[in-house]
């Protein structure tokens, strides 16, 4: 199945995050010797974001220059809910949510991101 390009509006890659996750039981990210990606936040001072992605082509476009050495990884969608986002909240992390090649995209506080899979998941 041929899976639709992201595009260059920041709020439907993030509309679609929601639904491709639950419907593949995943989110996917970029892991590398140092641990998993993260990159400075736009909008926050002296904040990093963990990316996430809703599909694995998403994510692998991102292996490149700095992250040249990184893998794509599956996350289990409920440790995703259940361990990861209120530990991101915990250590002070955003979530980047379905980001274009540009790295451009929504940031979301992680607490934010799991009030919406909830909702998503009923």
């Amino acid at each position: 199945m041929q899976v639709e390009p992201l595009s260059d509006d920041f709020e439907d890659n993030c509309a679609r995050f929601l639904p491709e996750a639950a419907a593949q039981g995943c989110v996917w990210s970029l892991e590398g010797e140092e641990g998993f990606a993260l990159c400075a936040s736009e909008r926050h001072p002296d904040t990093d974001v963990m990316p996430f992605w809703s599909q694995r082509e998403f994510a692998e476009i991102h292996i490149a220059d700095d992250w040249a050495g990184y893998r794509t990884v599956a996350v289990d969608l409920e440790e995703f809910m259940d361990d990861w986002l209120t530990g991101m909240h915990d250590d002070v992390l955003l979530v980047g949510i379905n980001w274009n090649s540009e790295l451009e995209g929504v940031e979301l506080e992680p607490l934010d991101l799991l009030e919406q899979l909830e909702q998503e998941l009923q």
